[in-house]
């Protein structure tokens, strides 16, 4: 096959290049399939009066977003009861709620008719709210994880396409959002199109991005220093006194305006911005609630920190602890920010903010399963592996929704297609797990120090035979009585301990990792 190129002048096109275009629509038709056979599950208290649940959650912010002023959305009254439902997400939540309202009113004003729609279940109505979440992702996140992987520096088309259909098929965000009911998509699509901007030297563009998905979901606070380290950092390089100023102007300028732009109808009175704030942040709900693979919550079995700890030294120990956490790589990319080193720092904060921080939700995982499917073509192994993990950390709420069938379909799949594409159990070298420079550290004082792949070989097989287990156990067996949440609590343990090991790996190839242009980006 032939490309032109400047007048007629042709150029030879190789096959496989050829069929990049075929190839990646046939991967996001596979990947939108997938995601539509998960739709036709149950979802979240479906058919469980009186609160139901996060199904029920997004149908009535519509009802109330489309039926009051603004100015009552977060506030409580006869018409907005907080305690059923009261929306507890950021302004561009709301609108999007507002629109997806809009829309169902037109169709059947029932479905959002004010405080008669409470409740409200049909099949007509769950293929309506199943077709929000499959638009929001074709229109923002479904595109920028193809860009992305288009500009990964892969040998050939083919690596680039295997590389995009595992990251479309990662299990964990296509449960949530099309089986328990979310739209995690849309701020985890903002935030992907910040990174793409800031790889492509697009400062402005980037943060406009980022808080767009800040402004979507408060969770995203998990990228924020990685953002703002990476940024910081590119100002400092270009001279904080002359194009570095220049710079963290615009990027303050984009930043206060996006920020204006999304919360105008709130900053006209000092109490509504305060309530909205309280409805962000609920630091009275206390320091953990369900089974929650973070360390808090696996800590507690042997020391009931909730009964030990005032809820202010609670809260004090978890911003402590997070902050720590975080500082190591969030320093080291100030000084030397590129791109490499922010991938890794997202991941590590993130993974900072899940185990050690307040309050933390088990689908906050997903916070971190992002950047680790950003990081599946440079260590195929431990981000496959943390991302099984990270799906097998939410089993105890999907099994409460029915969704553990797909659960396990979706994970086999995604399994299956890594493996193929990427042989991710295969690469258990030092190299391919990026670990020579630690590794040859470590030789200096022991020089004996080996990692053998066999070790990480039966470590990992070890790993998914328990969580296999623990699958089993908890959908096949009856806990004992006088312990009803064994398997929840085994399985929030076993995640935890787990996450622990990755925050440390992650920390470790970020810290060792070579600054001086050695390592190559993987993004172009």
């Amino acid at each position: 096959m032939w490309r032109r190129r400047s007048g007629l002048t042709l150029r030879p096109v190789s096959w496989t290049a050829a069929m990049e275009g075929p190839m990646t629509a046939l991967s996001v038709l596979l990947a939108v399939t997938v995601r539509w056979a998960v739709s036709l599950y149950p979802y979240s208290g479906a058919g469980k009066p009186p609160m139901f649940g996060d199904y029920e959650a997004q149908r009535h912010w519509q009802e109330v977003t489309l039926n009051l002023p603004v100015k009552q959305w977060y506030f409580n009254s006869t018409d907005n009861d907080l305690l059923y439902w009261g929306l507890d997400y950021p302004p561009l939540t709301a609108y999007h709620s507002l629109l997806c309202g809009y829309i169902a009113h037109m169709i059947n004003a029932d479905w959002v008719a004010l405080n008669t729609s409470r409740g409200y279940e049909s099949l007509h109505h769950k293929l309506f709210m199943r077709a929000t979440v499959l638009v929001a992702d074709l229109i923002i996140y479904l595109p920028a994880v193809i860009l992305y992987c288009s500009h990964l520096q892969e040998p050939s088309p083919k690596r680039k396409v295997l590389s995009l259909l595992c990251f479309l098929l990662y299990p964990g965000l296509i449960l949530i959002d099309y089986g328990h009911f979310q739209y995690n998509s849309v701020s985890l699509g903002f935030a992907l199109w910040g990174i793409i901007a800031l790889s492509r030297g697009c400062e402005a563009l980037g943060s406009l991005a980022f808080c767009l998905a800040l402004n979507y979901k408060q969770m995203e606070l998990y990228h924020s220093l990685p953002f703002f380290c990476f940024l910081l950092g590119r100002c400092i390089k270009r001279g904080i006194t002359g194009r570095g100023l220049l710079l963290l102007l615009r990027i303050g300028g984009t930043v206060i305006g996006a920020f204006g732009l999304c919360w105008i109808p709130f900053l006209t009175d000092i109490e509504q911005i305060l309530q909205v704030l309280r409805r962000l942040f609920p630091v009275g709900r206390g320091l953990f609630e369900d089974k929650v693979a973070n360390v808090w919550c696996s800590l507690s079995l042997l020391l009931k920190i909730k009964s030990v700890l005032s809820p202010d030294t609670q809260l004090q120990l978890s911003f402590a602890c997070t902050a720590l956490g975080a500082l190591p790589s969030c320093i080291k990319l100030t000084a030397h920010p590129n791109i490499r080193g922010f991938t890794l720092t997202l991941v590590t904060c993130a993974l900072s903010f899940f185990l050690f921080s307040f309050q933390v939700h088990e689908k906050s995982i997903l916070l971190v399963s992002l950047p680790a499917c950003l990081l599946l073509s440079e260590v195929p192994l431990m981000a496959t592996w943390f991302l099984l993990t990270s799906t097998f950390s939410m089993l105890p709420l999907l099994q409460k929704d029915g969704l553990v069938t797909a659960y396990v379909t979706t994970t086999l799949i995604f399994s299956l297609v890594s493996a193929t594409s990427l042989s991710f159990h295969l690469k258990t070298s030092e190299d391919s797990l990026k670990m020579r420079p630690f590794c040859s550290s470590v030789r200096r004082y022991v020089p004996w120090f080996r990692l053998h792949e066999k070790l990480v070989k039966l470590a990992f097989c070890v790993s998914i035979l328990a969580m296999a287990a623990l699958t089993t156990a908890s959908c096949a067996l009856t806990p004992p009585p006088g312990l009803p949440d064994l398997f929840p609590v085994l399985i929030s343990a076993v995640s935890c301990l787990h996450f622990l090991m990755f925050f440390f790996y992650f920390n470790i190839i970020h810290l060792w990792d070579n600054v001086d242009g050695k390592s190559k980006k993987k993004i172009s």
